[in-house]
């Protein structure tokens, strides 16, 4: 936790340090000056709504989730499935030195999710429609990506990147807004206005600027995916079963998560671009896992499947689990 506050207000710094620089060395730190602006409060005000609602956003982020599928955690298994289901989840926690999230099922297409404001005390969920249609070891291999995001942190980071990114788009188009509406009087002087027009100014650079900043998130959150497959990788022991669940997501329907959520899925709708996707392509995403970590050689595929290892027992039963 104190961590966690210590890189929030040195982040905060960094930011504030970091467009200070820019707007000196642009010149817009005197032109706001001789407006009689205050660059100073105005950097510090965006600073505090750029940050302020994405860490509520994250704070709120498990009760969100879990209104927004429906999603039942499971306290007291009462299937074998389920029992079957904490346990992998705990072991793969335990390898991955984390806490033991919440688990949680809801009832959806092909997906699954990890979110939460700390590593250990994450959620972590999973729909029925990927259950139902892959193998207990597929299923596996997405609990171990998704638990790689809560091992790295990943939600958290997206808060921060989001934050800074807000506090750009409120400070500049703020200053965009300021130069657009100001005019000279009979004196050459300029004479800022305020009215309706500046308002309405700031809410289109504020959607313009909106854009830009989400290619560069959607940017980070699709580099995160590939962090998190190779960590699922790490924690199987080889990149196999993760690359069998990838193509299972790419013949089954699949249907996007809430907005507010779709960065943090296994697998998201591809966009109509893909700078503007959360998620890298399945295929690509299958030809980074193949390249960067040669498959397990027959020895050792023969050791795990006969029970060697900590997820031993698991990867040799390739039934569906929620059958």
């Amino acid at each position: 936790m104190i961590k966690r506050i210590g890189l929030f207000l040195c982040v905060n710094f960094v930011v504030l340090i970091t467009i200070g620089i820019v707007v000196r060395l642009l010149g817009i730190d005197q032109w706001l000056t001789q407006e009689g602006i205050d660059y100073r409060q105005l950097l510090a005000f965006s600073a505090v709504l750029g940050f302020t609602g994405s860490f509520i956003s994250l704070l709120m982020s498990k009760t969100l989730a879990k209104m927004s599928v429906g999603a039942q955690v499971i306290t007291e298994p009462k299937t074998e499935e389920e029992r079957w289901l904490l346990k992998t989840v705990g072991d793969l926690a335990d390898a991955a030195r984390v806490k033991m999230p919440e688990v949680a099922v809801y009832s959806g297409s092909a997906n699954a999710f990890a979110t939460g404001a700390f590593k250990d005390d994450a959620l972590l969920a999973v729909s029925t429609g990927l259950l139902q249609s892959m193998t207990r070891p597929q299923v596996r291999a997405v609990l171990a990506h998704e638990m790689s995001h809560v091992k790295n942190g990943d939600m958290v980071t997206m808060t921060l990147i989001q934050g800074i990114l807000n506090t750009f788009v409120f400070f500049f188009a703020r200053v965009v807004a300021f130069f657009l509406n100001s005019s000279k009087d009979d004196n050459n002087h300029r004479r800022r206005s305020s009215g309706i027009g500046y308002y309405f100014t700031v809410q289109i650079f504020e959607i313009l600027f909106g854009i830009l900043a989400s290619i560069v998130a959607f940017a980070f959150s699709r580099h995160r995916e590939y962090k998190a497959d190779a960590g699922a990788a790490e924690l199987l022991g080889g990149p196999e079963d993760m690359i069998d669940a990838l193509k299972v997501l790419g013949v089954t329907k699949t249907e996007p998560l809430p907005s507010e959520m779709k960065a943090f899925g296994i697998v998201d709708i591809p966009s109509f671009s893909e700078l503007f996707s959360t998620h890298p392509s399945l295929q690509n995403r299958i030809k980074v896992l193949s390249q960067s970590q040669p498959p397990l050689d027959s020895t050792k595929k023969k050791k795990t499947s006969s029970g060697g290892g900590v997820f031993g027992a698991v990867s040799s039963d390739r039934s569906t689990p929620w059958s």
